[in-house]
């Protein structure tokens, strides 16, 4: 049985063949978590769950994948003004996204952030976001750039390399890092490309790029959805509620 992965939905104002606004994830983003071997699912972000709705909706997960997306609202990490270049921000979106990311973390649910994912997570533990990189010349648009990955960390042996090609494509990055956090990859320019948590009761990875985007031809990257997915099956084999 394909361990049970959860995906929040990411809202959208259109999409292709639907006369509403839509609730999406990316077909990459799923197709990785499918050749995996998970069962990708998208939940809907309901805000108004809280915290003790949020973890009996996960109680039914293997895993979660935290997806990449519109920016975290500025406000969440106590910066007194919002950059210009801040978009798409949704306090439904903020508030459910980081309720999952602290039910996740502090259950031990094998949990990889991607992108907006990661900054989720390092806004969940207290963390603070350089709100923009610098414009087109700073920030990491619609780029494939070299990524070192620190020694020993889950990251590099999930990943089975030291470097990797990543595509990125964000103006924000970490500032400060939230509780526990620590680095786990860097970009040339220095800055923070992947987290880990230090002593996680589960298994735990986050990108700042979209290992998504290569994943059909970089086995690189395709580990890391391979790593979530081998983690969850293990999570779910043990946990008492799926024994028969």
């Amino acid at each position: 049985m394909r361990p049970l992965i959860a995906i929040p939905a990411r809202f959208s104002a259109t999409a292709s063949a639907l006369r509403y606004a839509a609730e999406v994830s990316a077909r990459a983003l799923v197709e990785a978590v499918w050749r995996a071997g998970g069962e990708p699912a998208t939940i809907h972000p309901a805000a108004s769950d809280g915290t003790d709705g949020v973890a009996a909706r996960m109680a039914r997960f293997d895993g979660l994948l935290l997806p990449g997306g519109g920016d975290v609202a500025p406000h969440r990490y106590g910066a007194p003004d919002t950059h210009q270049d801040v978009y798409d921000v949704d306090d439904d979106q903020d508030a459910f996204d980081l309720a999952l990311a602290r039910h996740a973390l502090a259950a031990g649910l094998p949990t990889l952030a991607i992108c907006r994912g990661l900054q989720v997570v390092n806004v969940a533990l207290g963390g603070t976001l350089e709100q923009d990189m610098g414009g087109p010349e700073g920030g990491h648009r619609h780029v494939v750039h070299p990524v070192s990955l620190r020694p020993g960390t889950l990251l590099e042996h999930a990943a089975g390399t030291a470097k990797v090609e990543a595509s990125c494509f964000h103006h924000q990055r970490v500032e400060r890092l939230g509780d526990g956090l620590s680095p786990a990859a860097h970009a040339a320019d220095g800055t923070v490309e992947a987290l880990e948590l230090d002593g996680a009761p589960g298994w735990f990875a986050a990108v700042q790029w979209h290992p998504e985007d290569t994943a059909h031809r970089d086995p690189a990257q395709q580990a890391l959805f391979d790593a979530l997915v081998r983690e969850s099956r293990h999570h779910g084999c043990h946990d008492p509620r799926r024994r028969p």
